[in-house]
């Protein structure tokens, strides 16, 4: 199993992309958080406020996961990073199940 990290706008584009990667089988699960957040953008530094989703998938999936979330989101460059994970046996059993291999 691993974690795509992925920035989002606000929280109903974060439903959006999440329903969207649901629907399709490429995620087993996705969570939300609010994060405080400062980068630099237009030779600028921004400072506001992004929903992270936190979406639970096989490390095979991720290139199509990018291709997705990329079609659907508002940033010119969003955020999508993986991290891989240890899991226990019985949760990555379930995730196995419920997602389509890419």
């Amino acid at each position: 199993m691993v974690f795509v990290y992925i920035t989002c706008g606000d929280r109903a584009e974060a439903r959006k992309i999440s329903k969207s990667l649901l629907e399709k089988r490429m995620i087993a699960c996705a969570n939300f958080f609010p994060v405080d957040c400062m980068y630099w953008w237009n030779n600028k530094i921004q400072d506001n406020v992004e929903i992270v989703i936190i979406a639970k998938t096989l490390k095979e999936n991720f290139k199509i996961i990018k291709d997705e979330v990329k079609k659907l989101h508002s940033y010119d460059i969003p955020c999508i990073c993986m991290f891989d994970s240890e899991d226990d046996e019985d949760y990555s059993d379930w995730i196995n199940k419920e997602v389509k291999r890419g």
